[in-house]
């Protein structure tokens, strides 16, 4: 056993230890490693930037392509950086000070020059959010909807069984009922695609004191929004000491919708599953039960259930906790910020899991029709409805006295039919409809949905 593998048997999340690998790359995002190293990157475009202020003069290549280097933050910089820390007990002065002695400048005291730890932290959360949104989440989504597109497509057109209330109704497609959830893939990836962080550096109570107080003349304000928009935030410009994190809580509000649509969908799946609609590919060497050798079980959508409520939990608590602080400051966010990455993560595993699970189906047509074909009292829509257009009595009461609470076969339906008092023509349309075949513009919806999302996602 590896020291990683021995490090991930011992983890305390299962998100760090079984599925450590598979998670491996959100590091990038929500380590420590990483935060430090976005801490590091809004000091040096600051440090940066007040090039353009002269009133520390100007930096000469050297020293910024030492300031660069510094916040790649390699491993030997991390360590570096945290024997620093472990002394003085700050983790942003840490930065501040590892910075001063890598970046080696004429003039230091550029580094954190006017700033408080939250200037730091709230641009440094900003721009791990926003770089995951942008590198992770969004095209995770885009795959999803990608692999719904070819299933819509392929079964546009093949009968599947429907229920409200749990009973059966008027049948529909497979490729219009997974239509429902493309759709609704397509506009949470609109939503999460239309999301912009907010970002502030404005000092400890939000009014650029320091800064007015060592340069009055200065254009700080103007400042502030060149920093924060080259950092890809949109700058808050009136904040107390924390940016307020509203726009967190939104993103983080359409992360939820997002999993609720994955979550709707997981729970269908398992339905179909469960009737035989939906059939599994049997994986080899794959064991379902431990006692029964036949189980193919639908594990994954199982799985991605399970993640996706995890993550609505502490989604919703997130989204309501980091938007509320006492006065100008209480430090309650800054553990809560730390745990945005578990929710994050959580999600992430949902949506992975239930791509291997549609990979892992295929609709059974001849299931589905014998479905269908079973419950010829769901005719009963249409012909009351044409009924409707050729007598005066009440269609709708006699097709429920004949069908309610009872099952018709197709020979009792036709010897109703023949009791009506309508013309030949009427009862020639009634005897032509066929439960299999009563579909209306299913197909037609499911390939709408399917061109709307290869246009929408870019498919």
């Amino acid at each position: 056993m590896t020291s990683i593998d021995a490090h991930r048997a011992r983890a305390i999340s299962p998100l760090d230890g079984r599925y450590g690998a598979r998670l491996a790359p959100l590091s990038e995002y929500f380590s420590e490693h990483a935060l430090m190293r976005a801490r590091l990157t809004v000091e040096v475009e600051h440090a940066l930037a007040l090039d353009d202020t002269g009133l520390f003069g100007t930096l000469d290549a050297e020293e910024r392509e030492r300031l660069r280097a510094a916040a790649e933050l390699d491993d030997a910089g991390y360590g570096e950086l945290k024997s620093i820390e472990s002394e003085l007990r700050h983790d942003v002065k840490a930065c501040e000070v590892y910075l001063r002695r890598r970046g080696a400048l004429r003039r230091p005291n550029r580094v954190h020059f006017g700033l408080t730890s939250e200037d730091v932290n709230n641009l440094a959360y900003g721009v791990l959010f926003d770089g995951f949104l942008g590198d992770v989440q969004l095209p995770l989504v885009r795959r999803l909807g990608t692999a719904l597109t070819v299933l819509v497509r392929e079964h546009a057109a093949t009968p599947f069984p429907a229920n409200t209330h749990g009973q059966p109704a008027s049948p529909t497609t497979a490729g219009k009922e997974l239509a429902v959830f493309l759709g609704r893939v397509v506009r949470a990836h609109d939503a999460l695609a239309r999301q912009r962080l907010f970002g502030k550096l404005n000092g400890a109570t939000g009014n650029r004191s320091a800064l007015r107080a060592a340069c009055p003349t200065y254009d700080w304000a103007s400042y502030e929004r060149r920093v924060v928009e080259r950092l890809g935030l949109v700058p808050n410009p009136a904040t107390t000491q924390i940016e307020d994190h509203d726009s967190l809580a939104r993103w983080l509000n359409e992360v939820r919708v997002t999993n609720n649509v994955v979550l709707d969908l997981c729970q269908d799946a398992w339905q179909y599953v469960s009737r035989g609609w939906l059939a599994q590919r049997a994986q080899p060497g794959e064991v379902g039960s431990s006692t029964m050798p036949h189980k193919v079980n639908p594990i994954h959508f199982e799985n991605a259930e399970g993640n996706l409520l995890l993550s609505n939990s502490a989604l919703a608590f997130l989204a309501d906790k980091l938007c509320r602080s006492r006065m100008q400051r209480d430090l309650s966010d800054s553990t809560v910020l730390r745990n945005v990455g578990v929710a994050l993560a959580h999600h992430v595993l949902a949506l992975e899991e239930v791509l291997v699970g549609l990979g892992r189906v295929a609709v059974d047509p001849a299931a589905c029709l014998a479905a269908i074909a079973a419950v010829p009292e769901l005719l009963a829509e249409p012909i009351q409805t044409i009924l409707r257009l050729h007598t005066d009595g009440d269609p709708y009461q006699t097709l429920k006295d004949l069908t309610r609470g009872r099952a018709l076969t197709r020979a009792a339906l036709e010897a109703f039919v023949a009791t009506l008092d309508v013309g030949a023509h009427v009862k020639e349309q009634l005897l032509g409809l066929e439960v299999t075949a009563y579909l209306g513009d299913a197909e037609a919806t499911a390939r709408a949905i399917a061109d709307l999302a290869d246009e929408a996602l870019g498919q």
